[in-house]
This record gives C-alpha cells, sequence and structure tokens, in this order.
C-alpha cells in the first residue's frame, strides 16, 4: 500500500544548522495496517508524515502509495489519497463556516460546495450522529463555537468523509484533556475498523502506541529504531518500550510528554 524507500531530507546542509531529519527510511505498510508511532521531539516523526504528503523535496529515496510512485507530486494532489489530521484542533477546518458548511467541502473533495440541500443535510445529520456528541442538532453553528474535542471529531469524520487510502494521524489527541482524547480515540478507532482504512498515528502516549492498531514503530534521529507487531508486540509493556529505546539508541529516554504517559 505505502512504501518508502532510501527517504532521505537533510535541513540546512552545509551549515552549523545542518539537521538529518530521516536518516535512509525504509518502510512499507500493507493495507489495512494501523501503525502507531512514537519518538521523543526531533526523532522525525511529524517530517516523515510530510515526507508522505510531499511538503518538501525528498534528497533521495521514493514514496510509492498503492504502487504509484508519487515522489514527484504536489501536496495537493497527494491530499486527494492521503487524509491528515494534526495536533492544533484548529486546522482541519473553517472556523468561520457552519458545520454543515465544512461538510460540504470535505463532501466535495476539497471543492467549494454546491448549495446545500435537503439530502446532504439528511446525509450530514446521519454522519454526525455517529460521533455521539450532538452536533447533528447544531449543524449551523459556526465551527469555531466548538469544544477542541468537538472540533477534532468533526475534522477526523471529515478528512474520512470519502476513505482516503492512507489516514495520517498527528498527535491529534495530544491538545485535548485526557477524557476527551480518550473519546477521540475510541472515535478514531471505531471509524478506522469500520472503514478498513489504512493509517499511521503519532502519539506521545506509549500506552496508546500499544493498544491501539495493530504495529508499532520507535523513530530516533530521523530513523526507525524499531518495528514490532504481532505476537512481539502483544507482549510488551511501556518499560519494555522505554528498555528497547535506551538499548537501541544508547541514551535514555527524556521526553516529558511521553514519559507522563507511561502507566
Amino acid at each position: 500500500m505505502l512504501m518508502l524507500q532510501n527517504v532521505r531530507k537533510v535541513f540546512h546542509p552545509g551549515t552549523a544548522d545542518e539537521k538529518v531529519a530521516l536518516d535512509h527510511i525504509d518502510l512499507h505498510v500493507q493495507e489495512g495496517d494501523f501503525v502507531s508511532i512514537i519518538g521523543a521531539n526531533g526523532a522525525g516523526k511529524s517530517t516523515l508524515f510530510n515526507a508522505i504528503c510531499g511538503n518538501f523535496t525528498l534528497d533521495s529515496g521514493s514514496v510509492r502509495l498503492a504502487g504509484r510512485e508519487i515522489s514527484a507530486l504536489p501536496p495537493h494532489v497527494r491530499s486527494r489519497d492521503i487524509g491528515r489530521l494534526f495536533q492544533d484542533p484548529m486546522r482541519g477546518s473553517a472556523p468561520d463556516m457552519s458545520i454543515e458548511e465544512n461538510l460540504a467541502l470535505a463532501a466535495g473533495s476539497g471543492k467549494w460546495m454546491h448549495r446545500i440541500n435537503a439530502r446532504d443535510r439528511a446525509a450530514f445529520r446521519e454522519r454526525l450522529s455517529l460521533l455521539g456528541m450532538g452536533l447533528e442538532d447544531r449543524m449551523r453553528a459556526p465551527v469555531g463555537l466548538l469544544s477542541g474535542g468537538q472540533r477534532q471529531a468533526l475534522t477526523l469524520l471529515m478528512a474520512t468523509y470519502h476513505v482516503p487510502r492512507v489516514l495520517l494521524l498527528d498527535e491529534h489527541t495530544a491538545a485535548l484533556d485526557p477524557g476527551t482524547a480518550e473519546k477521540v480515540l475510541n472515535l478514531t478507532r471505531e471509524i478506522v475498523e469500520n472503514n478498513h482504512i489504512t493509517c499511521l498515528m503519532i502519539t506521545h502516549n506509549m500506552q496508546s502506541a500499544l493498544d491501539l492498531g495493530n504495529r508499532t514503530l520507535m523513530m530516533n534521529s530521523g530513523r526507525i529504531i524499531l518495528d514490532v507487531s504481532g505476537r512481539e508486540r502483544q507482549g510488551l509493556t511501556v518499560r519494555d518500550l522505554t528498555e528497547r529505546f535506551r538499548e537501541l539508541s544508547g541514551s535514555a529516554l527524556n521526553n516529558d510528554r511521553m514519559l507522563l504517559g507511561m502507566t
């Protein structure tokens, strides 16, 4: 489904600020995989997503999606097949537009919507009701008035309105309180499983990285240093992950957000 081969990206090469962001990444994601990705700040997680989305030119390597080479395609073309959610609930929707207008944009695959009719509203109401947040009764309310959790749930619905080939979740619950984050994660699991979406999710919560999906990656210094699935993953604990990080990276994990996620 998604294949990265020898992907390398260096920012500010030849200067004092040179940063190897992705160091010859090889990654093959099978159709239907739900991959959780963990790593300290600066490990290359979001840069990996940016490489998949085409936000910069690769120094070397290639990205293939469903057998098609997409390395030279611009971001707006890739977005037809790739959905993405960000940490900030304010991204991914238009705050001054209503809930139904935002959904109309999603239904139109990013093109300006036609006049919203009764059939549209019925379809939007049905989909919103699946969120369990009462948004189906507030469809004409501006999105900017929603809570962070409501807005992130709406953005998730928008990103999957037309089922993408790949869904990228970039710490999409990190800005939410624990209770709301759990609700959005449960909703994420439900939408991904029901629609059989191939999904990659960056998270700072190591327990979530083990509980969600079928595969866990650990990144450090622009490299994938751990890739576990199946029985090996089922037997892992959060403390096992921190110990694996120490063994594979040569240093102790010192990311406060990740350590707070330990249980």
